[in-house]
């Protein structure tokens, strides 16, 4: 680890202990019933350093149920809860259920469920003609969870989002393909 991102660590550690030292509630440690909803639809926190908030949604705008070459006789649940951008990036937030029947791998991960193969994520901008990719950080990594070392549960949710450039204000949809499955069309883009 690099010396900024220890001094970055060691500065927000700081920043939490003097908030929790102080009486100040940390964030998600409050009542939910006490959450106020965010005008973005998503939930806000209070801590030692302001209001924050994170992305909560509860339904889907789509979802579908899919084959699945893992296993024969194998399904995976599919739902797109949204995609929300902030400043010039975008975030995709979907929910994997994976459903194989018994007899079949035990454990189990996207990569496995789409066949051994990445999952490919991609927007598709049909105002634009262009297709967003996943974004890297300065490490190379994607922004996105990880297909491979993501375990999964059988018949248990697993939420995954991928970050992306954000499409132009004048794109209200996208199309959303992810692994070998059919795209997703017509996704709004919430700003």
């Amino acid at each position: 680890m690099g010396l900024a991102h220890r001094l970055a660590a060691a500065t927000a550690t700081a920043l939490l202990l003097t908030g929790g030292l102080a009486g100040c509630s940390l964030p998600g440690t409050g009542s939910s019933s006490n959450s106020p909803s965010s005008p973005s639809g998503g939930k806000e926190a209070e801590g030692s350093v302001g209001k924050a908030s994170f992305d909560n949604a509860s339904k889907p705008l789509v979802k579908g149920t899919f084959d699945s070459p893992l296993a024969q006789g194998a399904k995976i649940d599919i739902a797109v809860m949204g995609l929300k951008t902030r400043g010039r990036l975008a975030t995709l937030t979907m929910q994997l259920t994976p459903h194989v029947p018994p007899g079949g791998p035990t454990r189990i991960n996207a990569y496995g469920l789409n066949g051994e193969h990445g999952l490919g994520t991609s927007l598709i901008d049909p105002v634009n003609l262009k297709r967003y990719v996943v974004v890297k950080d300065t490490g190379g990594k994607e922004l996105e969870t990880d297909d491979i070392f993501t375990h999964m549960t059988n018949d248990q949710v697993t939420p995954f989002y991928f970050t992306f450039a954000a499409p132009p204000e004048n794109v209200k949809t996208v199309d959303v393909q992810i692994g070998t499955w059919p795209t997703f069309r017509d996704i709004p883009v919430e700003r």
